[in-house]
């Protein structure tokens, strides 16, 4: 048994990996849902232009869907991850806070994933 598959009580197999793999698709479909904040256009919140913080995640997380990410994508995914910790205590909108959030939520499940795959 691989380190991505647990034995549960009935003796059925999980497998971890597939599981995350199916949240990351249900987070971004929620993701693509929401509306982009308004006012965030060509906004920029510790050195981060927010479009591009936005599009970042979503790229890294499809790229993660799709297959597993080279060496440098997935080094650059987890610089992503990071990034969050500076910019979402900087956001005093509501909204605003709400979808970063799901959008850091969004980047540290795909990283969670490349983490669990198989290369």
């Amino acid at each position: 048994m691989t380190a991505l598959v647990r034995r549960v009580g009935s003796g059925r197999i999980l497998c971890r990996f597939e599981e995350k793999l199916e949240a990351l698709s249900q987070v971004m479909a929620e993701h693509m849902a929401m509306p982009f904040p308004p006012s965030f256009r060509g906004l920029g919140i510790e050195d981060q232009d927010m479009v591009m913080l936005d599009a970042d995640a979503c790229g890294y997380a499809l790229g993660v869907l799709k297959g597993p990410l080279d060496e440098q994508r997935g080094e650059g995914l987890i610089r992503l991850t990071a990034v969050f910790e500076k910019v979402l205590p900087a956001i005093n909108d509501e909204y605003a806070t709400r979808y970063y959030t799901h959008v850091r939520d969004m980047a540290v499940l795909a990283a969670e994933v490349e983490n669990l795959r198989e290369k």
